[in-house]
């Protein structure tokens, strides 16, 4: 018994890996493209983007994780159908239920891992992944390029000729605050200073101009100091606990909650159903296992899509129902009545 049940879940890795490899390959392009797309906005080296990349991978294995396992479902079960194994299992004494309590359990284990990637791994991954990005921007409008127009430094606009070992040469800073006041700096030199609560940048031999509907002001100066006025919000950090229970007072974020929960429910779910019309007996039946793949995936994600938008914890209670209490029947009538 241990020896079939071993089979069993040999021939099920095996059809999986084939199946999860290309389609997780796949969709890391499209994310890896995504995230590429930042460079137009902020400046990312390889090693970031790679970075990047990493925290997209609970997204990219929370969605092909349940289509990778009905997939690899229904070949198994056809395949070990089609090579009469099943018949041979179900003549020694093995019936159809039996079989599928191996299923079963991998089933359980894959619902487990993706309620755990959607509900612990994901929240931090996501947010990790917005405060690089806030990062990277702000660094980015620290990032004063010479010689290229529009810059802005807090608010106002800077130009700078030429920059060289952090030393900006020849800069004209213009700030219009309304309609009626406006502000024009130029300086020699000048030198960006970070700090952790402020910015600022000095500059170092220049004049300036403020000018009003009353009057023109004019001054000359060794030094001035100008600092970025535009408030920093630094990201904040949810755990776990925090992050979900917004959902008793956010609606969306209880949808968003119910979506997981059903999807992670998946591949258990979907054992009886696949099993209903892929444990077939060869001579007879066809195999149907691609039409059978594409209406399960369909109706259920589909499902949990409604879930999203306009779902309720009793609506998810009786989905949840309502998919094993199918699987069951459908099981019961084309299969285990059977063998």
């Amino acid at each position: 018994m241990v020896k079939v049940k071993n089979y069993i879940s040999s021939n099920f890795v095996k059809s999986f890996l084939t199946i999860f490899l290309p389609f997780f390959l796949i969709i890391s392009l499209v994310y890896l493209v995504k995230i590429a797309a930042l460079t137009s906005k902020i400046q990312i080296t390889f090693l970031e983007l790679l970075k990047l990349y990493s925290y997209s991978v609970t997204d990219i294995m929370f969605y092909t994780l349940p289509l990778s396992f009905i997939a690899a479902l229904a070949n198994v079960l056809v395949k070990l159908s089609q090579d009469n194994e099943l018949i041979a299992l179900y003549a020694l004494g093995l019936n159809a239920k039996k079989v599928l309590r191996r299923l079963l359990l991998l089933g359980l284990l894959f619902s487990l891992l993706l309620g755990a990637i959607s509900f612990l791994a994901m929240p931090l991954s996501k947010q990790l992944y917005k405060s690089f990005k806030e990062e990277k921007k702000a660094e980015a409008k620290l990032n004063i390029v010479a010689g290229k127009l529009g810059q802005k430094f807090g608010d106002y606009y800077i130009y700078v000729k030429e920059k060289n070992r952090g030393i900006f040469d020849d800069i004209v800073i213009y700030n219009r605050s309304d309609m009626n006041n406006e502000q024009f700096f130029a300086a020699k030199t000048g030198k960006l200073n970070n700090k952790v609560t402020t910015t600022s940048l000095l500059l170092n031999d220049g004049y300036g101009y403020t000018y009003s509907e009353e009057k023109l002001q004019q001054a000359k100066y060794r030094t001035l100091e100008v600092y970025d006025s535009v408030k920093k919000e630094s990201f904040k950090f949810e755990d776990i606990i925090a992050h979900w229970g917004k959902a008793a007072t956010y609606v969306k974020m209880m949808h968003r909650v119910l979506f997981f929960i059903f999807v992670s429910l998946l591949p258990l779910l979907s054992v009886y159903i696949v099993a209903s019309f892929t444990m077939i007996n060869p001579r007879y039946q066809p195999n149907r296992s691609f039409l059978v793949i594409f209406l399960t995936t369909l109706v259920l994600y589909l499902t949990a899509s409604a879930l999203e938008k306009w779902g309720t914890p009793l609506l998810l209670i009786l989905c949840i129902v309502a998919a094993i209490a199918i699987g069951q029947w459908l099981f019961h009538k084309r299969v285990s009545k059977y063998f």
